[in-house]
């Protein structure tokens, strides 16, 4: 099984009286020397001469968030900006980005090179174009699951963005820790994902007040 944690918290449309949290730690340790060289299609170009490489297996990349809110129940993203997708010495970064259904994401070019940013994945596909540093395009995310980025002019350009169906989502800290924080109690499924490793799912009760606990390898 795979684990992940607390990033983004999720507030009630109306706050409530109490809540309570989903706590615990991930270990990632079936990614020890995992080889972290990925191609992931011909490509066309190398216009840099030492491209960056972010590497792979990263306990930062894991990702826990809650599937559904109870029955009666409306969740609301925090306050935040706009995610960015940046191009940055040749490579996307972060890797791994996560946004709820609904939201935006911006893609600038901070690169002195051309970039053309795609994806065909069945959840949003878009082709951005060629376009060069200084400009930045827009997509928005309307379905859950994950969309795979590329670049159709450097063939060592991949990064991941995972639409969440709400916006109570976390991811683990260096450390492995997370906690999904201000959640109501009640029943929820609480699922994980990593780009590099298996995900998966469980049940958890939220009490009133205090946390629940939930560890997970992967």
């Amino acid at each position: 099984m795979r684990a992940i944690t607390a990033g983004v918290l999720a507030l009630c449309v109306a706050a409530p009286t109490s809540a309570g949290s989903i706590a615990g730690h991930v270990s990632l340790s079936a990614v020890r020397g995992m080889d972290v060289s990925f191609r992931p299609y011909a490509g066309r170009a190398s216009s840099l001469p030492s491209p960056a490489r972010p590497a792979r297996g990263r306990i930062t990349d894991a990702i826990v968030y809650v599937e559904a809110a109870p029955a009666g129940t409306l969740l609301a993203a925090a306050t935040y900006g706009t995610p960015e997708l940046a191009q940055r010495g040749q490579a996307f970064e972060p890797r791994v980005l996560v946004v709820p259904v609904g939201g935006m994401v911006t893609f600038p070019n901070f690169d002195p090179v051309y970039h053309n940013v795609f994806s065909v994945s069945p959840v949003r596909r878009f082709d951005l174009g060629k376009y060069p540093r200084g400009q930045s395009r827009v997509v928005t995310f309307t379905r859950p699951g994950v969309v795979n980025v590329f670049c159709d002019i450097h063939a060592d350009m991949a990064a991941c963005i995972l639409v969440t169906p709400t916006a109570a989502w976390t991811r683990a800290t260096n450390d492995g820790r997370f906690e999904l924080s201000g959640l109501p109690a009640g029943h929820y499924r609480v699922s994980w994902w990593h780009p590099d490793l298996p995900g998966g799912g469980t049940d958890v009760d939220v009490p009133a007040e205090g946390a629940v606990s939930l560890d997970v390898e992967l």
